[in-house]
């Protein structure tokens, strides 16, 4: 470190906030150091209000509020004993002739632009609530973190108080951290903000994009155990892991948090008014998906389908839990299971699992909600928006010359929801409302097919059934069959029906072997490749 310590003893504070949980009593301290508190507005009177001594920043700056306080703080006399090096002589001098007061502590908290957002406020309300002046002084005050001390999170306040009690002042280190906290903090602002006017002016392909998150907590590693990994939250109302409350269980692991990321957002294509839903997720592909008139239904479903690779999995439901699929999760070892709400006799069931981990969401996560998602590469970020689209917004064309079933229809709606979350290249056969094979993150699509197919006779195998879970199922595909040879392999696995995005210039040889093969076969229009 080149940064010179100024060692300066913290004489005059500067506390403008508009989160105001324990700043009154931090103030308190302060004061009774002996430190002069400058303040505005709200915050101001909420000191005196607490009869803790305070100057108002008129009074320092000897200028009037003005505009709304738009540029009450954004004045010579402010940023001046802020930014001034204090071993700089000709900074001394400036403010010596200026009368420009040095302002060793800056506690400031930014208007809650995020929250406006969320609530819904109109154009003219968020741009209201973009602060300026805060930044302002947040990132004047960490620019000259050698002489000054920046507070922008109320966590911060009790260290501050007691290095002020031990020595009059905050130790470099501990600056510089705060300094660091601090302009993290301006640039998560400033996302925000820009990222709000991309998707209300309909910008997506702004020159400078920014994305950032609060820390919610360290992890002890990541994918492996050689990697450091964290978990941000970037603000987001909408349901799923990031906003979840986990009432139970061991802290979560990076690749804990990954898979039920997907298990809660597969589970969510599915209505809970209309049927039950059960996803059970393994390294962020579904290893069953079921669904029923009641959640105990749809989970044997799910299981039945790859009850080996359940084994320390991850279970989503769209429903509340209650006590009879509770009962049969429990049989399972299952790391985490995920679902809007439980039932208090379900609760104490899964209790009886100590490191078992369960979360709630309170909703389920709209399928159809707009975002974006980020991807890093070296040296740069894919950015792309969501996958909020399904077989639901399509117009489904029947291309050979039979149609599918009413039954094969809806069994055909489900496997598309499904493979839309399965690593391409994906294959999902399913049979009455439950996958019986699924096939995923494969080069070829026949693999993939055939993987489904051999995981179908294993699954039967285990349920002490003949031949293969696959007889009398039908198929969904990611993407469309470049080759018919994809097709044959779900004929021969023993599908009555396809459905697939089609757009292959060699559809009219697949629909070909479809006819010879006497299936129905549906075009999308839509693939959903996921990597």
């Amino acid at each position: 470190m080149t940064q010179a310590d100024g060692k300066t003893k913290v004489r005059r504070a500067l506390i403008s906030v508009y989160d105001k949980s324990e700043v009154a009593g931090f103030a308190r301290a302060l004061s009774g150091l002996g430190v002069e508190l400058v303040s505005t507005g709200g915050t101001r009177k909420l000191f005196e209000d607490e009869h803790v001594p305070v100057i108002d920043i008129s009074e320092l700056t000897g200028f009037p509020e003005m505009m709304d306080g738009r540029v009450k703080t954004l004045h010579p006399k402010v940023h001046g004993g802020l930014l001034g090096v204090r071993d700089n002589e000709t900074h001394r001098s400036a403010m010596r002739i200026h009368q420009i007061p040095a302002i060793d502590l800056v506690a400031v908290n930014l208007y809650p632009f995020a929250e406006t957002v969320k609530s819904g406020a109109d154009y003219d309300t968020i741009i209201e609530n973009i602060d300026i002046g805060g930044p302002a002084m947040i990132r004047s005050a960490a620019k000259n973190h050698a002489y000054v001390t920046v507070i922008v999170d109320p966590a911060d306040y009790a260290m501050v108080i007691e290095h002020l009690k031990t020595s009059g002042q905050v130790p470099l280190k501990d600056r510089q951290r705060l300094a660091a906290k601090a302009f993290a903090r301006t640039a998560a602002y400033d996302a925000a903000i820009s990222n709000w006017f991309a998707e209300a002016l309909d910008y997506p392909d702004l020159p400078w994009r920014s994305f950032s998150g609060k820390l919610a907590e360290v992890m002890r590693y990541g994918e492996n155990p050689h990697q450091w990994a964290a978990f941000f939250r970037d603000g987001s109302a909408r349901p799923g892991v990031a906003t979840a409350e986990q009432v139970q269980g061991k802290t979560l692991s990076y690749n804990n948090i990954n898979d039920t990321d997907a298990a809660i957002e597969l589970v969510s294509e599915f209505d809970p008014k209309a049927q039950a839903a059960v996803a059970i997720i393994k390294h962020a592909n579904p290893c069953g998906v079921g669904l029923g008139a009641d959640l105990k239904t749809a989970y044997e479903r799910a299981l039945r389908c790859d009850p080996v690779s359940a084994f320390g999995g991850i279970v989503a439901l769209n429903r509340e839990i209650d006590h009879a699929v509770a009962e049969e999760i429990v049989k399972v070892f299952t790391e985490v299971i995920i679902a809007p709400s439980i039932t208090p006799q379900a609760q104490a069931i899964i209790e009886s699992k100590k490191n078992l981990r369960l979360l709630l969401t309170g909703a389920l996560a709209d399928p159809k909600a707009p975002g974006l998602t980020v991807k890093s590469v070296t040296g740069g970020m894919l950015v792309q928006s969501r996958d909020n689209q399904s077989v639901d917004d399509c117009d489904l064309k029947v291309v050979t010359k039979r149609q599918p079933t009413d039954a094969e229809m809806a069994d055909l709606k489900v496997a598309a929801k499904v493979a839309k979350h399965v690593k391409s290249n994906a294959i999902v056969y399913v049979k009455d409302g439950a996958t019986v094979g699924i096939g995923a993150g494969q080069m070829s699509r026949v693999d993939s097919s055939r993987i489904a197919h051999q995981k179908s006779k294993d699954a039967a195998k285990a349920a002490k059934e003949k031949g293969a879970l696959t007889a009398g199922s039908v198929m969904a595909s990611d993407a469309f069959f470049p080759f018919a040879d994809g097709l044959v392999a779900a004929i021969d696995a023993g599908a009555t029906a396809v459905i697939q995005p089609g757009g292959s210039i060699r559809d009219d040889e697949v629909i070909a072997a479809a006819d010879k093969a006497g299936i129905a076969m549906v075009f999308t229009g839509m693939r959903h490749f996921r990597h």
